[in-house]
């Protein structure tokens, strides 16, 4: 196993908290070596410093795509946190269906992951829509920094046990069978959600339009309290009066540093 030095893992962690905004602190020193063991192998690195360099001058960009596969974590399953769910369509839905003009609902999964949260979204839109569904632009952005993540969403294929948790007729009606342990969402959801890299750390966020409810849970709690104030600002510029945002549970944001109104744990609005 390579170890790595001090000055090492500052290098790297500081690397990846100025272009990603994830910070890791020195208890997560094995966590880091351990999960980037096997990339310093197949590339032939005896240290972390050969690696680091790399990294910065690696001009294909796919050291870098390595790196933040490495480091991400994507742990997600369907109906997580099942209430977001639930005021989404009790609440976001019906609000949107009578204010919105251009019948565009401009819905943004900011760290989608595998797919299950805007597959989850798409297919309460499309139960909430019914036969209306053909006058709305119901069609959601879903990004994430990871390209290993993307490429797994985009194929809409998950295990039976999986989408154990959706109701059953969801599973009847938005799914069919792949393999004997796999189903395959149907056309008409998975090309609901179009994909796109994005990294939440670009200062610029290249949307024509502000958007009226973004998912952005789970995320900034890799962030470190600067990190989190610049995004959550960010989002709330790029938001419509009226617009929903959702965090993770495990996430708050204070008066202190934000103008989204608190509504009920995790959810937020902008008025």
């Amino acid at each position: 196993m390579v170890a790595i030095t001090d000055k090492e893992f500052k290098q790297l962690t500081e690397y990846i908290k100025v272009n990603y905004g994830i910070h890791l602190k020195e208890e997560k020193l094995m966590l880091l070596t351990g999960r980037l063991q096997k990339v310093l192998q197949q590339e032939g690195f005896n240290n972390f410093t050969d690696y680091y360099h790399h990294i910065l001058n690696d001009q294909t960009g796919q050291a870098v795509v390595t790196l933040v596969d490495k480091i991400t974590t994507n742990h997600t399953f369907f109906m997580r946190e099942a209430d977001h769910f639930y005021f989404f369509r009790d609440r976001v839905l019906p609000f949107l269906a009578n204010t919105v003009q251009d019948k565009d609902l401009r819905i943004w999964c900011a760290a989608s992951s595998t797919g299950e949260e805007p597959y989850t979204l798409a297919m309460v839109i499309d139960e909430f829509f019914g036969k209306d569904k053909v006058f709305w632009d119901t069609k959601l952005l879903a990004t994430d920094i990871s390209s290993q993540v993307l490429d797994i969403a985009k194929k809409g294929i998950y295990s039976n046990e999986k989408i154990a948790p959706l109701p059953k007729h969801w599973k009847t009606n938005y799914f069919k069978k792949h393999d004997n342990e796999n189903s395959v969402l149907i056309d008409k959801i998975r090309n609901e959600v179009i994909y796109r890299k994005f990294n939440l750390m670009d200062t610029t966020l290249p949307f024509k339009k502000k958007f009226y409810t973004i998912f952005c849970r789970n995320v900034m709690i890799y962030f470190d309290y600067k990190t989190k104030i610049e995004l959550v600002n960010r989002l709330y510029h790029h938001m419509e009066y009226g617009g929903y945002l959702f965090i993770g549970h495990s996430e708050s944001l204070t008066k202190e540093f934000t103008k989204f109104k608190y509504i009920m744990p995790a959810i937020y609005r902008k008025e």
